[in-house]
């Protein structure tokens, strides 16, 4: 847990994430990349130069699931915890029976999700992208849209006056996997019909053959690539 929390502050001082005074709103899924997330988070609060609060808000799909664990894990951590009741599931899978489903779902995901975070006085929404992600979107991109993009580390949303920040970005997923088993983190069970292996189950997999048959060092590589490309918010000021 202390290297994730030292390579958060790093990239949340390299973008300039938080500032004084700042209330961050963290997108907690029950997934173990946002209540990694979380904790870093709560744990970075409690010392860092610039005061900021955090507080976990969680959307319920429609699925009714059991959010106790969270609660506890959240009063543990001394962190504000609040749930929202949707129905973006009968919407995506029973209306609209979407055959292509994950799209509007992460469309109506952020939506409400930012909504909540206003509600809550919040102008910063923390997501649990780590550093897996970033080059695993950078690869959806150039194979299926033909254009050298990902998503940035902090984002403006200026129809909401919201800051989409990503302080893991610098985090390995396995680092994640090693927090949640040394730290007893209580993870939900994805319980999403449309939940298996994805596209961005194969970029996974490639990234990871194409690093251990031919090219030792590949991510490290990828990363610096991105950092030094024109891909908005991604160059460090120095």
């Amino acid at each position: 847990m202390k290297m994730v929390v030292s390579l958060t502050r790093r990239a949340i001082e390299e973008y300039n994430m938080i500032d004084e005074g700042d209330k961050i709103a963290v997108g907690v899924s029950g997934g173990k990349d946002s209540l990694v997330l979380l904790c870093a988070l709560a744990e970075l609060s409690r010392y860092y130069p610039k005061k900021f609060t955090v507080m976990g808000l969680t959307l319920d799909m429609g699925y009714k699931a059991d959010y106790s664990r969270i609660q506890a894990l959240c009063d543990k951590l001394g962190v504000e915890y609040k749930i929202k009741y949707t129905n973006i599931k009968d919407i995506v899978f029973d209306i609209r029976k979407e055959t292509n489903p994950c799209s509007l779902c992460a469309k109506m995901r952020r939506g409400s999700l930012n909504d909540f975070a206003i509600e809550n006085g919040c102008r910063k929404v923390a997501l649990g992208h780590h550093n897996d992600d970033v080059l695993e979107t950078f690869f959806l991109s150039l194979m299926h849209e033909g254009r050298i993009h990902c998503f940035s580390p902090v984002t403006y949303l200026d129809r909401t006056d919201l800051y989409q920040i990503r302080p893991m970005i610098y985090v390995r997923e396995r680092d994640i996997r090693g927090v949640v088993r040394n730290n007893d983190i209580p993870v939900l069970h994805n319980e999403c019909p449309a939940n298996g292996y994805t596209q961005r189950e194969y970029m996974k997999d490639l990234i990871k053959r194409l690093e251990k048959e031919m090219h030792p060092g590949l991510r490290k590589r990828l990363f610096r690539a991105i950092q030094d490309s024109t891909i908005d918010g991604w160059k460090i000021d120095k």
